[in-house]
């Protein structure tokens, strides 16, 4: 009988996780995500692309010739680990890739002096049996070249470019002769712009990706998930971790969840950034903030949106609030028009926030490169507690065909609630060849959530 009965246990069990991952698969199914296999495949023809297409005109305008990047396993170049394969989650053993541009022939050598080729886009060169010393090997290849510039990646103030670690680059200098040590610059603006520079083919994807993020807060921001007086702001973050994982996608951040109300002062900027969200009931009348971002086939979303729980009487979110919202709305569109190509970071900051003040808004504006990585490579336009200026990252130039998160607020006194409120917005947008668009639309108004 024990038996019988344990086994109708193992058979529901079955059954119920069938039907669990069955709802799953459906659920990847209807944010059109692929496969593992397949996005292995996408993933080494979009870097087969930016070899081919990319990679020479970044060289070119750079003015560097060669570019060695150096890195061991687990302790990888930031910039090195976005060029392997899919099949390749870190370095191996040590790796060495040259890329030597002869740009009278049009040619483009993509070299691994390691002992493996790097998937199918970078081909070993070392031959250990004919010289079994890699820095040797590595020193003969370049001197068979005899380039003018071989960059490397050191940099003072870009972390991204900051990749090759002391050991492997007193191990580079001990090796090659005076004259092509000589030859040795910083790829600082080389690496810079691998890192931030958008193919078409990559946009594609990205869009899909910002999609699949608003999809998500819609669901958090839901009747299904918030039931008001018992769902807590924890409750919505773990929903948002669950269902990242369950969707077989990462996050690259732990996000949150906070609340705004009537008769609760707004808390400080310096509190509001730097310390952890304290975990609060979800109450009707709340004004709701989420912070989040996801990461897929090498890319990453950033977004920040609002919304509403409806009181029993209400059947749209409250005009002031809306009013409210519609502030936030005007400072991206002060901070996007002031973006143009070549002016630094702290030139459209400051363009931003005094057209901003001067129509009489309470401006904050922290938005920042996204891509290859969340935090990524390329000019800052503000820092919350740098809003005079950004020293270094916010002197560097705006680049076209690239992709920032438009991160920003406004403080709105709010009579009705005798208090203040910060409309927090942060929405994935693209500067083009003059022109700029967000990635897949943006937060136009507050999200009603209705409760039965």
């Amino acid at each position: 009988m024990k038996n019988k009965f344990l086994f109708i246990l193992i058979f529901f069990a079955i059954i119920s996780c069938s039907k669990r991952v069955t709802e799953k698969i459906a659920d990847a199914d209807t944010y059109s995500i692929l496969s593992e296999k397949d996005r292995a495949t996408l993933k080494d023809e979009l870097l087969e692309d930016r070899f081919t297409n990319l990679l020479p005109k970044l060289m070119d305008k750079s003015g560097i010739d060669m570019w060695l990047l150096i890195s061991r396993e687990y302790n990888e170049d930031p910039v090195l680990k976005t060029m392997l394969p899919a099949t390749w989650l870190n370095a191996r053993r040590r790796t060495i890739i040259v890329f030597y541009r002869n740009k009278e022939k049009n040619t483009l050598e993509r070299l691994a002096i390691a002992r493996y080729d790097i998937g199918n886009s970078i081909k070993s060169a070392w031959n250990k049996e004919l010289e079994p010393n890699q820095w040797k090997a590595l020193a003969e290849i370049i001197k068979a070249r005899n380039p003018d510039k071989i960059g490397i990646n050191f940099s003072n103030h870009f972390a991204l470019a900051d990749g090759l670690v002391k050991t492997d680059y007193d191990e580079l200098r001990e090796n090659l002769s005076v004259e092509l040590s000589s030859k040795l610059v910083s790829a600082e603006n080389l690496a810079i712009a691998w890192i931030e520079t958008r193919t078409a083919k990559e946009m594609a994807l990205f869009k899909q990706l910002v999609k699949i993020t608003h999809d998500i807060i819609d669901e958090a921001f839901s009747e299904k998930v918030i039931i008001p007086g018992k769902t807590t702001t924890d409750d919505i973050v773990w929903f948002l971790r669950q269902k990242v994982t369950d969707l077989g996608l990462e996050t690259w951040f732990h996000p949150t969840i906070d609340v705004q109300r009537n008769n609760v002062i707004l808390k400080s900027e310096k509190e509001s950034f730097s310390k952890d969200k304290e975990q609060q009931t979800i109450l009707k009348g709340d004004l709701l903030h989420c912070d989040f971002g996801i990461s897929y086939i090498g890319l990453h979303t950033d977004c920040q949106q609002h919304a509403y729980v409806l009181k029993d009487d209400e059947h749209k979110v409250p005009e002031f609030l809306a009013d409210a919202f519609q502030k936030g709305n005007r400072l991206q569109d002060i901070l996007t028009r002031t973006m143009k190509l070549g002016k630094t970071g702290n030139e459209i900051l400051a363009a931003s926030l005094q057209q901003a003040k001067n129509e009489e808004l309470l401006p904050s504006i922290y938005t920042h490169p996204l891509g290859t990585y969340g935090h990524s490579a390329g000019t800052t336009i503000g820092m919350w507690d740098s809003q005079e200026g950004v020293p270094f990252n916010g002197e560097y130039p705006l680049q076209k065909n690239t992709v920032y998160a438009i991160e920003l607020n406004t403080t709105v006194v709010v009579k009705e609630w005798n208090q203040s409120i910060r409309i927090m917005l942060e929405e994935a947008g693209f500067f083009g060849d003059g022109f700029f668009e967000y990635v897949n639309g943006r937060q136009m108004a507050i999200k009603p959530i209705k409760i039965n």
